[in-house]
Order: structure tokens, then C-alpha cells, then sequence
């Protein structure tokens, strides 16, 4: 543990340091007062007065916000079709290409479609990010399902276990695992996206804090803003791969 945290010092000096060598080669190719303000104690100092800033954790929240009013969307949405998608050979073979095809388009994309159909901003991040979170979830609890030793299900109904039991006992702690991987994993995407939807005329968001600090062009505070984000999504992830270990399924 020790050992870890040396090397995790050593290379957070080694990120300041090649930040610092990026600050000075853009100085020395275009003397640009941006550059200055965005050096790595610069940016630090600007990290440290936002913790005091009363405004920064409200728009932490309402990122966070958005992010668990589509991630509780996506679970509500993702977790019935993958159980549907991965137990049901037909619906495989018919909707496999279907959502490799939907899968693969930027969340981002369905940005105009979003702005159409909905009329609050809010309503709109919160679909992008749905459009984002939801193909982690149903990919990794069809791969969950698909892992199921079909005996531990006979032995359920030998002991005449009903529907609700064999998900209780049987299937759901065999797939929690991978549930909460697919959770992390759209938390990641959706920790991604939040940041440009938030471009979307809110008033409110870290994505809103960052286009504002652009626009005033205090530049130390978006390189804060942006640290701030990473930071937190790093946290968030942590977390989620800590309660990941206590569901491993032997």
C-alpha cells in the first residue's frame, strides 16, 4: 500500500511537471497570456479557492443530478431489455446488429434531436446521457447472464423456488458483478458527456462553470474546473470499484 502511494505521488510530480514543460513550450511558440494562467500552481490556487465557493458545489449537484436522473433511466430502461436481449435466443439474433449500429453513434449526435423533442434543457442532457449509459449496462448483463451455470437454476427449482427467489438467490448475485461494472461503466460515459451538454443553455452544471470561466476568460479557473472534474469522476469510479469487489461470485 505504501509502495502505491510513492508511486502515485511520483507520477502526479511527473503530470505537474511535463503540465509545466507544455506551459512553457506554448509560451516560447506563441507568447500568449493564456499560457500564464494556466500553469499548474495557477490552476491549484484557483482549485483551492473554488473548495470555499458556495456556487461550486451547486453546480456539482446539479451535474449530479442529471447524472443520477439518467443513470436511474438507464438501469430502469437497460436492465429489463438485457435480461429480454441475453435470455432470449430470437431477440439476440433480431436486435444484435440493431444495437451495435445505435451503439456506436456519438450520444452527442442526438443533440438537435434532443433539443426537439424536449422542452426543458434539463429533459435534453438527461436523454443524451441516457443515449450513453444505457449500452454498458444491457452489453455487460447480457455478458453476466451468459456466465450462469443453467444447474445452479435446476437446483433453485428442485427446491421449488419461484420466479422471485431464483433472481433473489440464484441469478441476481451471479450477475451483480457485472451489473455494477456496467454501472461504472456508463457512470464513466456519462461523466463524459455531462460536461459538453451542459453547453445547452443551462445555467447551472461543472460543463455550464467551465463555458462561463471561457467566457470571463479566467482561464485558471477552467483549468480548476477541469481538474475539479477529474478528481471527482476518479473518486466516483474508486467507489464503484470498491463495492465491485464485494460481489465477486466464485
Amino acid at each position: 500500500m505504501r509502495a502505491n502511494i510513492k508511486y502515485s505521488i511520483f507520477g502526479i510530480i511527473t503530470l505537474l511537471i511535463f503540465w509545466q514543460l507544455l506551459v512553457v513550450i506554448g509560451i516560447t511558440l506563441n507568447d500568449n497570456y493564456v499560457y500564464t494562467q494556466i500553469t499548474p500552481i495557477n490552476s491549484l490556487e484557483a482549485l483551492w479557492h473554488l473548495l470555499f465557493e458556495e456556487k461550486f458545489y451547486n453546480h456539482i449537484f446539479a451535474s449530479f443530478y442529471r447524472i443520477f436522473c439518467a443513470l436511474f433511466l438507464a438501469l430502469l430502461i437497460g436492465i429489463p431489455i438485457g435480461l429480454i436481449y441475453s435470455t432470449n435466443e430470437k431477440i439476440k439474433n433480431v436486435f444484435y446488429l440493431p444495437f451495435q449500429i445505435l451503439r456506436m453513434i456519438s450520444p452527442l449526435s442526438w443533440m438537435p434531436i434532443a433539443v426537439l423533442i424536449y422542452d426543458s434543457w434539463d429533459g435534453a442532457i438527461i436523454f443524451l446521457i441516457v443515449m450513453a449509459a444505457i449500452w454498458p449496462i444491457i452489453f455487460n448483463l447480457t455478458q453476466g447472464m451468459a456466465k450462469i451455470d443453467i444447474g445452479w437454476i435446476y437446483v433453485a427449482k428442485s427446491f421449488k423456488a419461484n420466479v422471485i427467489d431464483q433472481l433473489r438467490y440464484a441469478i441476481i448475485p451471479a450477475i451483480a458483478q457485472d451489473v455494477i461494472t456496467g454501472l461504472r461503466l456508463a457512470l464513466g460515459v456519462s461523466w463524459i458527456i455531462i460536461v459538453p451538454a451542459e453547453y445547452l443553455g443551462v445555467t447551472s452544471g461543472l460543463g455550464y462553470a467551465i463555458n462561463d470561466a471561457r467566457d470571463t476568460l479566467d482561464y485558471s479557473k477552467l483549468a480548476a474546473l477541469i481538474l475539479a472534474i477529474g478528481i471527482i469522476g476518479f473518486t466516483i469510479d474508486s467507489l464503484l470499484q470498491s463495492l465491485n469487489s464485494k460481489f465477486k461470485w466464485n
